[in-house]
């Protein structure tokens, strides 16, 4: 324990805890982002292989509340509904996960960050990209596409919201299955790691410890995405996006 506890000094445990608990509020509100929100704040004190360890579970356990709000069936009827893209997504995260120590990504996360600023803001102009929604093809493309930067950076929101928004899912299924999907891809990350090294006794424990932070976040979080109809709802998760979009710019080339 208290070599878990030693990972960090005391400054950066003010820092990780206050990390986790901004990055809850936000997917609170919006359904998504804790990963990105707390990998920049942790990336920013400590090294990156232990900013991803950090936000590991409480990836996992937020989402998993996440999925579970409505019910057990909803979130079946989740997998159900968007199986191709889940599927094909777990597959590649599972694969790029095992590559995160080997290959550069910089470029890579610079392109989706610039794709996903580019979908936010034709969203909110108002216009819409036509995609086929019974098209398997379209699923599993960005399934894949969602899957292989999660593997990678532990940063799978940005391709699913815009997966999502373009299915014009509903305000409450819409964060179901943003729960979902996130949670499966969390505990596939989780196991991912412990092969990788990234995850051990202590940066479980270290991670284990951010974890009350992160749920009570949400739980804030919550209280404001009750009160918020669906287009204000749509704005805010696109405004989300444009920020993570820059974030993955920064992340790509200034770190």
């Amino acid at each position: 324990m208290n070599d878990a506890i030693s990972i960090l000094t005391p400054d950066q445990w003010l820092i990780a805890v206050i990390g986790a608990l901004i990055a809850g509020l936000v997917k609170g509100v919006v359904g998504f982002a804790l990963p990105m929100v707390m990998i920049s704040i942790l990336g920013s004190v400590v090294s990156p292989e232990l900013a991803l360890a950090g936000l590991i579970l409480p990836t996992l356990v937020t989402n998993g509340q996440q999925a579970l709000r409505q019910g057990a069936s909803a979130a079946l009827s989740s997998i159900v509904k968007f199986r191709v893209f889940m599927l094909t997504a777990l597959i590649v995260l599972l694969i790029s996960a095992q590559l995160i120590r080997v290959i550069p990504n910089a470029l890579f996360l610079g392109a989706i960050g610039v794709m996903v600023i580019g979908f936010s803001l034709l969203q909110l102009s108002g216009r819409r990209i036509p995609v086929k929604k019974e098209s398997k093809v379209s699923h599993a493309t960005i399934g894949a596409l969602a899957g292989f930067v999660g593997g990678l950076s532990a940063v799978w929101g940005p391709p699913t919201v815009a997966y999502l928004t373009v299915m014009d899912v509903e305000k409450k299924e819409h964060i179901r299955t943003q729960g979902v999907i996130y949670g499966i891809g969390a505990l596939a990350l989780t196991f991912s790691h412990l092969s990788t090294g990234i995850l051990n006794l202590n940066t479980l424990i270290y991670s284990a410890i951010l974890v009350p932070a992160a749920i009570l976040g949400m739980r804030l979080g919550r209280m404001i995405q009750d009160r918020i109809d669906q287009s204000v709802f749509m704005k805010a998760t696109l405004l989300v996006l444009m920020i993570a979009g820059v974030n993955l710019i920064r992340r790509a080339f200034f770190v």
